[in-house]
């Protein structure tokens, strides 16, 4: 049986058994509208109670602060689109995932004003450069937690504070962070963050838009009322039940979770240090565990990526979102690496049921190649 090595969990996540578990139940059994009055209705209508007090707790929130969408897509327009509906100016960042970066452009063809802002060699965004963008308190700071091509984590913390000084609002992508480092909203001050399920071995097709409760949002989705009336549609009880299981579980193993990868990704690149291939590691050193990207100078990506596919291993050469497009990833150009270098680039991102083995073989296809 040919093997079969998945190296691509930043594009997605294997679904945890223990949320496959809790899902068939509403798949098979419990499938009332939780809407409904019937008794039939309340089970369903209890689980999406509890799945929202889970998910609150995971990330330092309350329950009445969740939002239940249909992927981190939808959350990171919703945060756009409360933006254009207020009149605010948006800034943003030039390494957004194009969840945030082509709602953004799309405003700007409807008038608003978007500033998109540098980032460094290691792809973080300054905050005197922040501060120095917000032209009035009418805006909405919208910059991802940890970018998805090369795992740089930025020091949201700091930039909400220097958003907040200036009035605005403060939004942060963290599809690639949440149940992969430890996140209190509160802590960090965001106004809404946005998180996909199938990041962190969830079912696909689910997520969720954290707000902050004195925000006052317009509704995104009209129809029957659902979560407080702004964004309608039948609840998809099973998915948002395994979302909840699935970072439930990833939290309460966190630092487990997170020494293991760190091991993998440090074995990584010590065997690639000792089989004197040539590489250089692009992203900062306080990025996401296991998501690595990875540049081999005078060699293609591309090529890369169909040769170990051949051999049973999946890996990536950017964002998945642009897996059909051939030019150089903007996230590539924005951190400053050449076009023959960012043709060279993959990412190797790891997932916690990763094992050394399948680190040792990776490597060994990449020596052969």
């Amino acid at each position: 049986m040919k093997r079969f090595i998945y190296a691509d969990n930043a594009a997605t996540s294997k679904l945890s058994p223990q949320a496959l578990e809790a899902m068939i139940s509403y798949l098979s059994k419990e499938y009332a509208n939780p809407s409904q009055l019937y008794t039939f209705a309340k089970r369903p209508k209890n689980a999406l109670k509890e799945s929202r007090q889970i998910i609150a707790e995971c990330i330092g929130a309350s329950p009445e602060e969740i939002f239940f969408t249909s992927c981190g897509t939808e959350s990171d327009n919703w945060a756009i689109h409360e933006a254009i509906e207020r009149g605010y100016d948006i800034v943003t960042s030039s390494i957004e995932h194009h969840a945030v970066l082509h709602p953004c452009q799309k405003a700007e063809q409807g008038g608003v004003s978007v500033a998109y802002l540098s980032v460094d060699h290691d792809g973080l965004v300054s905050v005197t450069n922040l501060a120095q963008n917000i032209g009035r308190s009418e805006t909405l700071v919208s910059i991802m937690m940890a970018n998805n091509e090369i795992g740089s984590i930025q020091p949201i913390k700091d930039l909400c504070e220097v958003a907040h000084s200036k009035g605005a609002l403060f939004h942060t992508d963290a599809v690639q962070a949440v149940g992969h480092i430890r996140i209190d909203v509160h802590d960090l001050g965001v106004d809404m963050l946005s998180a996909s399920a199938h990041k962190f071995n969830g079912p696909k097709g689910i997520g969720f838009l954290y707000v902050r409760k004195d925000i006052d949002m317009s509704p995104y989705i009209s129809g029957g009322g659902q979560e407080y009336g702004l964004r309608s549609g039948t609840e998809n009880v099973a998915s948002i039940v395994g979302m909840a299981v699935a970072l439930r579980e990833n939290i309460e193993s966190l630092e487990k979770n997170q020494s293991h990868i760190q091991h993998l990704e440090s074995l990584i690149l010590r065997l690639l240090d000792e089989s004197d291939i040539i590489y250089q590691r692009n992203g900062a050193d306080n990025h996401v565990p296991g998501n690595i990207s990875l540049s081999f100078p005078g060699h293609s990506g591309e090529s890369i990526l169909h040769r170990l596919d051949l051999q049973g291993i999946c890996i990536s050469t950017g964002s998945a979102c642009n897996s059909k497009d051939t030019v150089v990833s903007h996230v590539l150009k924005a951190i400053g690496l050449p076009d023959d270098i960012a043709q060279s680039t993959v990412r190797i991102s790891l997932g916690k049921y990763n094992s050394e083995d399948e680190i040792i073989s990776i490597v060994e296809s990449l020596s052969k190649l």
